[in-house]
């Protein structure tokens, strides 16, 4: 226990006065911002053509284009697939390149076991995760509530859906699409693990993570049983995609109550099993 201390500390130590992680807790906020500021500049850019050009603009009677709702569900979508592959690398890189360096034997002469550097590697990437979540969500919240205006999904002054049920949706759509990433980054740590190189690890990791996020489509059913089914991604199918829709108004979303509930079960098993597996392989490993 000691020893987990002490190289856990000394992770937090060196993370907190390296430029690239605080790129990494950075990164994913400010591209959503940017993101955010880009489409909004659009949206004014085609108004003010079509008031120019004399003609009329499409009208938005549901008052999709102008509801903030939409937008912060779209900005996490984003934020999250880039803070997935982002964290993935960096996870995969992290023991490996420790180990291609020779700083884990230093760690190792201080009585630390080789399950516990696994351990405090994996802690360090989930709390980096944790900053990076807080700094994304804050910088989300803030410049869409200064772009756009939050309220309920209203048509011919009928409502079509109310905050109460929004704000409600878009909590359980995160909630969902959060549960896969320590399934994520402890595949990662997995792959640092078994790799014989710090570029092998990650070239493996971001590999095998686009891989399941391709073949997930023509897997069927058996997609289903996969994390990698249920967070947001380049091919997105997680429930946050539907709630996307949802808060706009379309009324052709159909929730499957199975999905939903795999979505909970799956991932936090399977994490456990890339945890498990690369303790046990760590043992027989060359460090």
């Amino acid at each position: 226990m000691n020893g987990f201390v002490a190289a856990l500390r000394a992770e937090i130590y060196v993370a907190l006065r390296s430029n690239s992680t605080r790129l990494l807790v950075l990164l994913p906020a400010l591209i959503v911002v940017v993101r955010a500021v880009v489409i909004k500049l659009s949206e004014t850019g085609q108004e003010a053509r079509d008031a120019l050009l004399g003609q009329d603009s499409f009208t938005d009677t549901a008052g999709t284009g102008s509801n903030a709702w939409g937008h912060l569900v779209d900005s996490f979508s984003i934020g999250l697939t880039l803070l997935s592959l982002i964290l993935v690398a960096y996870a995969a890189f992290s023991f490996a390149n420790d180990r291609d360096t020779g700083s884990l034997r230093h760690v190792l002469i201080r009585r630390a076991s080789r399950p516990a550097l696994v351990l405090v590697k994996l802690a360090t990437v989930y709390l980096l995760a944790l900053c990076a979540l807080l700094m994304m969500a804050i910088s989300i919240g803030i410049i869409t509530a200064l772009l756009w205006q939050f309220g309920p999904v209203v048509e011919d002054g009928y409502e079509l859906i109310g905050s109460a049920e929004i704000r409600s949706e878009v909590a359980l759509g995160l909630r969902l699409a959060l549960l896969p990433i320590p399934t994520a980054l402890a595949f990662g740590v997995l792959v640092s693990v078994c790799a014989q190189s710090a570029t092998q690890a990650v070239t493996s990791a971001l590999g095998v993570t686009l891989a399941l996020d391709i073949f997930k489509g023509v897997l069927g059913e058996r997609a289903h049983y996969l994390y990698a089914s249920f967070q947001p991604s380049l091919i997105d199918e997680s429930y946050l995609k539907d709630v996307s829709r949802l808060v706009r108004g379309y009324s052709d979303v159909m929730i499957d109550a199975r999905m939903l509930q795999l979505n909970e079960w799956i991932p936090l098993p399977q994490a456990l099993l890339f945890v498990v597996l690369a303790l046990l392989i760590v043992r027989s490993r060359k460090l």
